[in-house]
């Protein structure tokens, strides 16, 4: 069992659910009410589980972040309280902070966030309702006795999504659709079973505009043909921004694995389009292949890859450096893990900004506006990226 949680030590195999619960529920209801610190600090020594949340999803860490709570915020993480357990709205402590303006309880919430994305598995689904760092607790629970179905603890979450939304090999044997929404846009569907996902959507555009401006408006190859390496076409726009450059680039290369993808890249001449290479296949394929090592370093790489979590993304990472050609390369990513949620899209901009400085990288980060001048972005497509201001990564290796 985990360190990470102060009381595991009070769970044993015949230990009572029921009334963990309702310790859980009573230290709750003790912060609500603003119990001295020593009450609440007694409470939880006696065995008073910070994993516990009440009818509303609410956690003790939330109680303490809707009181404003510095210290008592700073407490329960120090204890092991879940920084990114969300309530039934899918808020989490960090969230109710930052709605009352209170950026010290923010940070410490989001710092904690930052902590554990640097030492562990850090998951991208925002629609997670119980951290799944409580798992291995839960899971011994539920070993020992049947819990209610009515009781906080059968909000227990997977620790992954199967479905072609959240696993590569799923997504890679589903079916896409092209096609435009009601406003014209071109987007590309992934049809689940009771839902479609946008894998990619015109109001992206402006993401991509903006990308490919920092990446390329001011690189002193840019007049000579600039090398680029893309990861993940999708419906091209960011490629199709690269070949409009003012002078096009001298190789382009394009990772795509998804057949229906391929499919539609070939109905629209891309494998015709000079200083064009399509690689058929998953980044995993190539990054160490001669269709990559033989171009001798490139000038721009760019990565947006549907379906994979931030452990892919971070492995791509690391091979960055040896890819790119120089100090004057820069590397960017579409940033949308987490994305559906304020705290958690935060986070993950810390932790890859961390993980990048650790292999060479230093990021730059600018805010695109994705809601300004947006009538309708999503249509019937289930809304993948909510927050207002796009994170915008544009990294540089290290100068020493």
């Amino acid at each position: 069992m985990s360190n990470e949680f102060a009381n595991d030590d009070m769970v044993t195999d015949n230990g009572d659910v029921d009334d963990l619960v309702e310790q859980g529920l009573e230290l709750i209801s003790a912060i609500l009410e603003g119990q001295s610190f020593q009450t609440i600090e007694s409470r939880i020594k006696a065995g008073a589980p910070l994993w516990a949340q009440d009818s509303d999803g609410m956690s003790a860490l939330h109680a303490a972040a809707l009181r404003q709570d510095q210290e008592m915020v700073q407490f329960l993480i120090a204890e092991g309280a879940v920084w990114n357990a969300v309530d039934n709205l899918h808020n989490t402590a960090g969230d109710v902070a930052l709605s009352l303006n209170d950026e010290t309880c923010y940070k410490i919430i989001r710092d904690a966030g930052i902590r554990s994305g640097m030492t562990s598995v850090v998951f991208p689904d925002p629609l997670i309702t119980t951290c799944i760092l409580i798992l291995e607790l839960l899971l011994s629970l539920l070993s020992t006795r049947q819990v209610p179905s009515e009781s906080p603890l059968s909000l227990v979450l997977k620790a992954t999504d199967e479905t072609p939304a959240g696993s590569t090999d799923a997504f890679l044997s589903s079916r896409l659709r092209f096609t435009q929404d009601e406003h014209g846009q071109d987007i590309c569907l992934l049809a689940l079973e009771n839902d479609e996902v946008g894998v990619m959507m015109g109001w992206e555009r402006d993401i991509m505009s903006q990308t490919v401006e920092k990446l390329c408006s001011d690189h002193p190859n840019l007049d000579h043909g600039l090398k680029i390496l893309n990861v993940g076409f999708g419906l091209g726009i960011i490629d199709s921004l690269f070949q409009d450059l003012p002078t096009r680039p001298s190789q382009h290369v394009i990772i795509e694995p998804h057949p229906d993808v391929l499919k539609h890249m070939k109905a629209r001449g891309w494998y015709d389009r000079p200083g064009v290479t399509i690689l058929e296949g998953k980044w995993q394929d190539f990054v160490e292949s001669e269709e990559i090592l033989n171009v001798g370093g490139f000038d721009i790489i760019y990565t947006d890859t549907f379906s994979e979590d931030y452990q892919a993304l971070r492995k791509f990472f690391e091979h960055v450096p040896d890819i790119l050609s120089g100090p004057e390369s820069r590397f960017s990513f579409f940033h949308g893990l987490g994305a559906t949620n304020p705290l958690f899209y935060d986070v993950y901009t810390h932790v890859s900004e961390l993980h990048l400085a650790d292999v060479g990288i230093d990021i730059a980060w600018s805010d695109v506006d994705v809601f300004e001048g947006v009538d309708c972005r999503w249509g019937q497509t289930r809304e993948y990226f909510a927050v207002r201001n796009y994170h915008l990564p544009v990294g540089t290796m290290h100068m020493y």
